[in-house]
């Protein structure tokens, strides 16, 4: 099975608390982490897929290859292959890194690396996967997903936050625990109900 999500910024101390532009109430980052692997690891399988749509961590440590070790150590623990986009939070370090060290699942790198974005087909639909929100215009066919943006959305149904703490997430029943990835199916019906709320607004 497929599944897709964004922002996890394991280890991003600053968005602690309800305080700040990306409230996360957890206790400390250690608590966070692991919420976030627990719920990935409930719903993913380890011969699936999981496209992570940029920001995996915000650490830094002195020497950095530290940071880096803790974060590949997070990632280890995540069922699945990943197939990474770049963030504007994630170095070309960390990726190096991760590609350095990088090992087999069911014959396929566990991480595979995309500098900007990825386009899938599915269902008769295209999705073009980013980091950042890209303006489509009319594309009836076509879909962005995105982080980046945390708890704003873009109002139009061709744009579909897929962060975790994304404001997309309310229009599932029932609404996926914190860090949990959404399948393709999900998405779909993000858009219909998206669909259906932008129509009530006009």
């Amino acid at each position: 099975m497929q599944f897709v999500t964004s922002d996890t910024h394991f280890f991003h101390s600053d968005l602690l608390g309800i305080d700040n532009f990306a409230p996360r109430p957890f206790p400390d980052v250690a608590t966070m982490n692991q919420t976030i692997i627990d719920n990935w690891n409930a719903r993913v399988g380890e011969h699936d897929i999981v496209y992570h749509l940029g920001d995996i961590a915000l650490y830094f440590t002195r020497p950095p290859r530290k940071s880096y070790e803790a974060v590949y150590e997070v990632l280890c623990q995540l069922n699945g292959r990943l197939e990474l986009v770049k963030g504007n939070h994630d170095s070309r370090a960390l990726f190096k890194y991760l590609d350095a060290h990088n090992f087999m699942v069911d014959g396929h790198a566990k991480f595979t690396f995309h500098d900007v974005g990825i386009l899938l087909k599915y269902d008769h639909r295209q999705y073009y996967l980013t980091h950042y929100p890209m303006m489509l215009g009319i594309a009836p066919q076509i879909v962005n997903l995105h982080g980046h943006i945390h708890h704003y959305s873009v109002p139009t149904k061709e744009n579909i936050n897929v962060g975790v703490d994304a404001p997309e997430m309310a229009f599932l029943h029932p609404q996926p625990a914190f860090g949990t990835p959404i399948t393709f199916a999900e998405v779909e019906e993000i858009i219909a109900q998206k669909t259906a709320a932008l129509a009530k607004q006009n």
